[in-house]
């Protein structure tokens, strides 16, 4: 049987993580080191049984670190190794778990390759006790290779579940069963029978058949987020104005309120041109078009939570500033 063609990209996190010992698994990002992609995959020889793996050495270094250029740069990366010649079937991409959910999101509304792509990370160092981090990566490889993977959009894999990277979002600090979907669920699964097992399809858009082009972007439109709380004033929203935000997402309290102060600096910052986008706190649930919201020119974000609102906003920015307009990719993507 021919193996699937799999190209791993590492870009760091804990799953390449190795701590002081086998019981670090906690404090190893404050004094540890991280292994490139090829290192990861020369210590995992299982990966040589799920596919034809090829490592591609990209960053080593921890999420949080991770921003708008560095995903312009992987998106232009992604480009290149899925355009090499003999020609990949999948493409996984490691990733620390801290921000892989806005990584995977970016990708998957901007990714023109056909190829599917798998973001996997692990809440354990490579070198802790009872790590996640190996299976998680024979997992996503294999993911990655199927033929049940296509058309899905770009996907994330923790735990043997596979997410969309539109709904999937980090629940937990420590638990390995962080990542979930809190509204929709999860896609299906990557069973230890070597099995891919899919039970429902997305129906938002997503890459790569989307209207979003960033290829040859050196940045992003800047777009803040504004979190909600009660007693909140304007401060932080009149900051982000200041520096020069052309929109600004809510973190409002469910479903869709923010204290007087925050909502009459909103609307300044709307009456100097930036869009301003409704989501909400909760972690879960539609924040609803309003007549008022409306009235007020402002936008609703849907079940996206608010870092995903971000970029969505961000790309948005690229090529409109119609309320109508980008409403319509709220409502779409």
């Amino acid at each position: 049987m021919t193996l699937p063609r799999v190209a791993i990209i590492g870009t760091g996190g804990t799953i390449s993580s190795v701590g002081k010992d086998s019981l670090d698994v906690w404090q190893y990002m404050d004094h540890g080191t991280k292994l490139e992609a090829d290192e990861l995959v020369a210590d995992i020889p299982e990966l040589a049984s799920v596919a034809d793996v090829v490592p591609v050495r990209h960053r080593a270094m921890s999420s949080p670190a991770i921003g708008p250029k560095d995903w312009l740069e992987l998106g232009t990366l992604v480009e290149d190794v899925a355009a090499r010649s003999p020609r990949v079937d999948g493409i996984v991409i490691t990733h620390g778990t801290a921000t892989l959910e806005e990584t995977a999101y970016f990708l998957t509304l901007t990714s023109k390759v056909s190829v599917p792509i798998v973001v996997v990370g692990a809440q354990r160092p490579f070198s802790g006790l009872s790590s996640d981090a190996r299976m998680n990566l024979v997992s996503a490889t294999r993911v990655a290779g199927s033929a049940e993977a296509r058309g899905l959009g770009v996907l994330v894999l923790l735990n043997d579940e596979i997410q969309a990277a539109r709904e999937v979002t980090k629940s937990s600090t420590l638990r390995l069963e962080t990542f979930r979907s809190h509204d929709l669920g999860m896609l299906g699964y990557a069973d230890p029978d070597g099995r891919v097992a899919i039970y429902r399809r997305p129906t938002r858009r997503h890459a790569p058949d989307t209207e979003f082009d960033v290829r040859g972007a050196s940045d992003l439109p800047r777009v803040d987020i504004a979190y909600s709380y009660a007693g909140a004033d304007a401060t932080a929203i009149a900051a982000f104005v200041q520096a020069g935000a052309r929109a600004i997402v809510s973190a409002s309290m469910a479903p869709g309120m923010t204290t007087l102060a925050e909502m009459t600096a909103l609307l300044e910052a709307r009456r100097r041109g930036a869009l301003v986008a409704i989501s909400s706190r909760a972690g879960s649930g539609r924040v609803l078009l309003r007549t008022r919201f409306r009235e007020q020119g402002l936008l609703v974000a849907d079940n996206l939570s608010p870092q995903k609102a971000r970029i969505l906003l961000m790309l948005a920015l690229t090529v409109t500033d119609d309320v109508t307009r980008v409403q319509r990719m709220f409502d779409q993507y």
